[in-house]
């Protein structure tokens, strides 16, 4: 590569990964607030009103409590962090006393903890938290304010940290929204791959579409991970008690858009056969094509829907996904679509599925979503 060309690539690279940053800054500013308000609180609360000389493990408690994390179940995490805080400490503390300080004591005392750890709870992280912070009191020089007074100022970060979790929490709409528009903006982008495919009878981008929906999984996982987190925090937090209903609503969309990635992954892998074999008419090549289009400008819009708070702006994209969906469903016969041989038929009926699918996503029944579709020759629905 020639050095501008590689200047030029660096500086893209650069470039996008000072967005990417700028991003993550702009959406954990909420979360640092609570991280620093929680760290400093505690650490006033244990030297001022308890009384203890720099109670570094105060803050200490409260920073690793609310530590940065997707996903999870947001309180549950804060109090086994906070748990296994207060644990190790108490653990190193109580085993410095009766043994004193040393390389081989904070051997023991560790062992000791992560034993203990792995008792209590199978997390990772409740582990790894108590067994640093034992070993971190048995390094450290001993306390002047007692034999547990580094467990009780850690008691007091996690009380702060929880505090800070339930008055102050993250707005629990916005992550599900986010990762829910990457995985409908990807959704819609498999289906216009696949729309190419077959309006250029390129097998190779049909594997690309295979590939491409394939994975769309970790997006469809990363959806129903921030959504247990959301509606924690709506049924708990008094602030935002009012969206469970909202956040319920995008976790049965979720359901079914999960149902027709797979479908999706089906069609792609079919297509990407059929058109390594087969020559589909002109007809039948122009029918999927609109069809696929149409169904990656309907998931489009399906994602405007949940990615809005407005009710009403909601229910109306809805209601605009719903009929667009509805106009590829009653084509969706292989008669009407002009495909003749049996394989361009496996196309169509992949393809019912899935838009019964999105049509349950958009909010109808699925006897409804079922209705749309032509009756099959043998009187059966697919």
């Amino acid at each position: 590569m020639q050095p501008g060309n590689r200047a030029r690539a660096a500086a893209r690279a650069l470039g996008s990964r000072s967005r990417v940053g700028l991003t993550r800054v702009r959406t954990g500013i909420l979360q640092s607030f609570q991280m620093t308000v929680a760290a400093v609180g505690a650490y006033v609360i244990a030297e001022q009103l308890l009384g203890h000389h720099g109670p570094i493990f105060a803050a200490t408690a409260a920073l690793v409590s609310l530590g940065f994390a997707k996903g999870g179940l947001r309180y549950r995490r804060v109090l086994e962090v906070s748990i296994g805080v207060t644990l190790g400490i108490a653990v190193g503390d109580g085993l410095i006393h009766v043994l004193g300080a040393g390389v081989w004591q904070a051997a023991v005392v560790l062992m000791t903890s992560i034993l203990l750890a792995r008792f209590l709870d199978n997390g990772a992280l409740f582990t790894t938290q108590m067994g640093l912070q034992a070993v971190l009191v048995v390094l450290l020089p001993p306390s002047t304010d007692g034999v547990f007074a580094r467990s009780s100022d850690a008691v007091v970060g996690g009380l702060c940290a929880l505090a800070m979790a339930y008055f102050v929490p993250t707005d629990p709409r916005r992550q599900p929204r986010d990762d829910l528009r990457a995985l409908v903006d990807e959704f819609s982008a498999v289906l216009s791959e696949a729309g190419r495919a077959v309006e250029n009878h390129d097998s190779t981008a049909a594997w690309h579409a295979l590939v491409r929906s394939r994975q769309t999984q970790p997006l469809v996982d990363s959806v129903t991970t921030g959504l247990k987190a959301s509606l924690e925090i709506a049924s708990v937090s008094p602030l935002y008690r009012g969206s469970r209903a909202e956040i319920e609503e995008i976790g049965h969309s979720t359901r079914y858009l999960d149902l027709a990635v797979r479908n999706a992954r089906v069609l792609t892998r079919r297509l990407a056969s059929v058109l390594s074999h087969v020559t589909l008419s002109d007809r039948a090549v122009d029918s999927l094509t609109e069809a696929l289009d149409n169904l990656a400008d309907a998931v489009t819009t399906l994602g405007n829907a949940l990615a809005v708070s407005a009710p009403g702006s909601r229910e109306s994209y809805l209601r605009q996904t719903r009929n667009e969906l509805a106009d590829v469903a009653r084509r969706l016969h292989p008669r009407t679509m002009g495909v003749r041989t049996m394989e361009g038929e496996a196309l169509v009926l992949d393809m019912r599925p899935m838009v019964v699918d999105l049509l349950e996503a958009a909010g109808m029944t699925h006897e409804e979503a079922l209705a749309q579709l032509p009756r099959l020759e043998d009187g059966d629905r697919v």
